[in-house]
């Protein structure tokens, strides 16, 4: 065992419980996140079945919440490089006016894209008018919006809500809702489920990892056991070996 406290074994062991150590801590931090997908996945699946709730100030995201105005007419948000049913196009967003003035951003649905390209704003149908009551699932801002004004249409990469805001002459809600009741000429945009299962992957195969490390400390301390236990070779073998190989060299000589 004395082979083991040199100071080239001292420091593999503290490198193999440091790498291990750090891999347990990743194993942890992708647990986390397994189980905060886990938690939306759980808000989405009681969405679909959960009756609406009156829209407030911090309504949990993914909540299904209702809310009653009329829609601005004059105003709408196209979203680009939405994808639904394996097709990428746009997402239509317009503002819904309360009876206290403030708004809340309604995601009214998918349109695709105008068959002449990218280039050409597709048309884009009317929002009702009139007073209308929308049921959705309550979602939050998105980041990165770049929000542009095109053909007397805006357009954005992201659902940005405070960038929208800026836009409006109107208090705009912090959330918006998508909505999924709406009778319209617009493709309902579904609710896309987190990968947890990805994440439970990655947290499981770090700790294997991280034992790993420890089975291969333990093989490589064994055999490094094994070969400081085993007996030198004896002079007296190292002696006939040698003039065994000398006589073959004089017998090829002769020959």
């Amino acid at each position: 065992m004395r082979s083991l406290l040199t100071p080239r074994w001292l420091g593999i062991v503290a490198l193999t419980a440091v790498a291990s150590y750090v891999m347990v801590l990743l194993g942890q931090w992708q647990w986390g996140r397994y189980e905060q997908r886990s938690s939306i996945n759980a808000r989405i699946d009681a969405s679909q079945t959960a009756a609406p709730v009156p829209l407030e100030p911090g309504t949990p995201e993914w909540t299904r919440a209702t809310v009653t105005g009329e829609y601005d007419q004059e105003l709408q948000v196209l979203v680009r490089n939405r994808t639904v049913n394996g097709r990428v196009g746009y997402e239509v967003l317009t503002p819904l006016i309360l009876a206290d003035g403030s708004a809340v951003l309604i995601d009214r649905g998918w349109v695709a894209p105008d068959p002449a390209g990218p280039t050409v704003t597709p048309p884009i149908p009317a929002p009702p008018k009139g007073q209308v009551t929308i049921n959705g699932r309550v979602r939050f801002t998105e980041s990165d919006p770049r929000l542009e004004l095109r053909e007397g249409l805006w357009e954005a990469r992201r659902i940005g809500l405070p960038e929208i805001a800026s836009k409006v002459p109107y208090r705009l809600a912090q959330t918006y809702l998508l909505a999924d009741d709406e009778v319209t000429d617009l493709v309902p945009v579904p609710s896309e489920r987190e990968n947890d299962w990805l994440n439970l992957g990655y947290a499981v195969q770090w700790w294997i990892f991280a034992a790993g490390a420890f089975v291969a400390l333990a093989w490589l301390a064994r055999k490094e056991v094994r070969a400081s236990q085993a007996p030198p070779a004896s002079s007296g073998e190292g002696d006939v070996a040698e003039q065994e190989r000398l006589s073959e060299a004089d017998s090829l000589k002769l020959s």
